[in-house]
């Protein structure tokens, strides 16, 4: 079982994505969050206080403030450990295939979903 982590600025679909985690039941915990600001300073008092980091994050690329390419960046800075234990999943509505591959362009990047998330989507993902 895993600690997921959930970014998205958009309210309900933080709602219907963490229901789907749950009802799927692949996650031991689940933490939500509605900027990647917010996402970042989540992840380095995790590492600072020595916590588990999460195994699974879905990230959604079209955010205010800091969108999910700028996420990945600064995730990039993360200790190796980190970032190799940890899946990203983009989860967006975007459909532009430059998106797609800039994506494939981070090597923690594992799939590119397109909204709304699906409970199928979760079966292949480990």
């Amino acid at each position: 079982m895993k600690h997921i982590l959930l970014i998205d600025d958009n309210t309900i679909d933080n709602y219907i994505n963490k229901l789907i985690v749950m009802e799927s039941k692949i996650a031991d915990s689940i933490t939500v969050m509605d900027s990647g600001v917010d996402a970042l300073e989540f992840l380095n008092n995790l590492i600072g206080n020595n916590e588990p980091f999460p195994e699974l994050i879905f990230l959604d690329i079209q955010m205010p403030e800091m969108d999910g390419f700028e996420f990945l960046d600064e995730f990039d800075k993360f200790p190796e450990d980190k970032k190799e234990r940890c899946t990203i999943n983009l989860l967006s509505s975007s459909k532009d295939p430059s998106d797609i591959r800039r994506a494939e362009e981070y090597t923690y990047v594992k799939n590119f979903f397109s909204k709304p998330m699906k409970a199928e989507m979760l079966k292949n993902i480990k």
